[in-house]
């Protein structure tokens, strides 16, 4: 079951009414982890670009659709290494910043996954 995202704040997101100080990947089954962004940050210096084996990380056999909150500004994209993965593993890739993310989240149908960045 998909777990309701109530709200984000700069630092923090809510989910189900359980705060969390730190990004997060949400699996299919509804399991929220904390994101693996030092895989990013050791290609680039920087875990506002998404790598090749975050993404690598991030996929998940099954689901349809990905939904990326990129901050509170928007500051995280996609490396192009990992944007061509997606779109080889056929998987569809909404990415805005976090506070619509949220509510494409919460209104989405299908097999989707997200990644919710809570900083800028």
């Amino acid at each position: 079951m998909r777990p309701k995202i109530d709200c984000t704040k700069f630092g923090s997101i809510t989910i189900d009414g359980s705060d969390i100080e730190h990004d997060v990947l949400i699996r299919l089954s509804g399991e929220i982890k904390k994101r693996k962004k030092k895989l990013s940050k050791a290609v680039f210096g920087t875990s506002h670009i998404i790598s090749l084996e975050e993404a690598e990380h991030i996929f998940e056999k099954g689901a349809e659709r990905l939904i990326i909150g990129s901050g509170h500004n928007g500051n995280v994209t996609l490396s192009k290494e990992a944007s061509e993965y997606f779109k080889k593993k056929e998987l569809r890739v909404d990415l805005s910043p976090t506070p619509d993310a949220i509510h494409q989240w919460n209104k989405a149908k299908g097999s989707t996954i997200g990644l919710f960045h809570v900083t800028c």
